[in-house]
């Protein structure tokens, strides 16, 4: 670890943030983060337990009625301040990432722009929380509808984009006045510590944020989900435990937010640009090591440039650089853990059973640290496993199609439904895949989709709400109807 490392890693609060204090944990347990290209720890930090769950949630009721009557304008300049201290401490939060995550620093950097553009937006969007007034039908009375901030939020972020998954829900709900509780991901729970530093000093005050980081995500949770005072539940997740958790939020008819899991098809028509393609593809697929639930997970390749598509990848990926983020030239960092390592190996295995071929990589390679090989597999058969489930690695998996009906059918074939990706020169059949792929989000011609400015979210089994966009700060507002009768 250079010196650089250790003085970042030195500098942090290892607390909890509960109320505006950093404090330790009521039992005084602690947890490693480590780094999942060495294996080394990081840093020890508390180890929340569920009465610091439930005591962050009393701060944040505490706080709840005076920060929904701060003015519109004051809680915009708090987010603007943080977007401009984040930008002052990019290379810190950038480091940060890598360190904790694994993803290359260039990669990391890509993150501090994109995460912390949330809160610019946010800061622009809280001022323009609207309602309207206007005559009823019947002439007997004037109706105003206006908004009103939701209440205290849970917000559970995961370990993969730890800085833009955070401020992608607290900006929002910051912006619409909500106060709220964060549980980032026990893996990569540093960078959420940085951010609510970054909060506290922006101006937010005492209790309108709260942190608490536990290897017991279920102990914690469970309480905050079931109290009345909790209005809302934001997570990110696994699809399967965004079902229990709506399962728990529906007691208490909480409003939710799910960013749940995805199986992304990438369909590349016999018109398409196949140089763009193979672009779109690399960005698509290896992005955050593949670690990301909008990763491409299925290439769909018209079978007359399906041999010509694989040519090119698989000379791209061949020479791809592995090596820990912080070295120079590394294009694939390490996977989180042993368990994802494993999950790559296995769905290469059966898909190669099954009748595929591997064009390069193709199995993990030694330590330490968690590193998988970036891999290529063509031929892959329908009743693959790499068809069906989320490979969350650096695993691109290559099938084949005949004809645009056939195309539409593999891409839908799944119980998720968050992204897709098509290229094609032809207009009018890009038009048709908008209206016929069953997806919340479409890069046509694009391997990349992700924008503050736009909302983010799936159908089907991959989630409900929007994150992100205009529609982003409606998941932290509820309408209110009053009736004016005429005099």
């Amino acid at each position: 670890m250079s010196d650089a490392e250790r003085a970042l890693l030195d500098s942090l609060p290892t607390g909890l943030f509960i109320g505006g204090r950093w404090q330790a944990s009521s039992s005084g347990a602690t947890f490693d983060v480590t780094d999942p290209s060495t294996g080394a720890t990081l840093l020890s930090i508390a180890d929340a337990s569920p009465a610091d769950g439930m005591r962050a949630l009393d701060a944040a009721v505490e706080a709840k009625d005076a920060w929904a009557a701060t003015a519109p304008r004051a809680r915009a300049e708090i987010l603007r301040r943080a977007f401009d201290l984040a930008q002052q401490r990019k290379e810190d939060l950038a480091l940060l990432m890598t360190l904790e995550m694994g993803k290359p620093l260039a990669e990391a950097r890509g993150e501090v722009a994109y995460g912390a553009e949330f809160l610019r937006w946010f800061s622009e969007e809280a001022v323009r929380i609207t309602g309207r007034y206007g005559l009823n039908p019947e002439g007997t009375g004037r109706m105003v509808v206006s908004q009103r901030p939701v209440g205290p939020s849970y917000l559970i972020t995961p370990w993969n984009f730890p800085l833009a998954m955070a401020t992608r829900k607290i900006a929002p709900a910051l912006a619409a006045g909500c106060t709220v509780v964060v549980k980032p991901a026990a893996l990569t729970p540093l960078t959420t510590l940085l951010l609510a530093r970054i909060l506290e000093e922006a101006g937010v005050p005492a209790g309108v944020v709260n942190v608490v980081t536990t290897t017991d995500s279920r102990g914690v949770s469970t309480p905050v989900i079931a109290d009345p005072r909790l209005r809302k539940l934001s997570f990110t997740g696994s699809t399967e435990v965004g079902r229990a958790l709506l399962k728990q939020a529906a007691d208490g008819v909480l409003r939710v937010s799910m960013e749940l899991g995805g199986n992304a098809p990438f369909v590349v028509f016999e018109d398409a640009d196949l140089d763009a393609a193979v672009e779109g593809a690399l960005a698509a697929k290896f992005r955050n090591i593949g670690q990301a639930c909008t990763a491409a997970n299925r290439f769909i390749v018209h079978e007359s440039v399906a041999e010509e598509f694989a040519r090119r990848v698989t000379a791209r990926v061949g020479v791809m650089k592995v090596g820990r983020g912080t070295e120079d030239g590394v294009q694939i960092g390490p996977l989180i853990d042993a368990a994802a390592v494993e999950k790559s190996a296995s769905l290469v295995d059966d898909a190669v059973a099954r009748g595929a071929a591997v064009a390069t990589g193709g199995a993990a390679l030694d330590g330490p640290g968690h590193f998988f090989a970036p891999t290529v597999v063509t031929g892959v058969r329908p009743g693959s496993e790499i068809l069906t489930e989320e490979i969350f690695g650096p695993v691109l998996a290559i099938a084949t199609f005949a004809t645009e009906a056939q195309a539409v059918e593999l891409a839908n074939s799944t119980e998720f439904g968050l992204v897709s990706y098509v290229y094609t020169r032809d207009l009018a059949r890009g038009h048709r895949m908008v209206d016929l792929l069953d997806t919340g989000m479409m890069g046509l011609n694009a391997g990349v989709v992700s924008n503050a400015a736009a909302p983010f979210g799936g159908v089907k089994q991959s989630g409900l709400g929007r994150e992100g966009g205009a529609e982003g700060i409606h998941e932290y507002l509820s309408t209110k109807y009053t009736l004016i009768p005429a005099e």
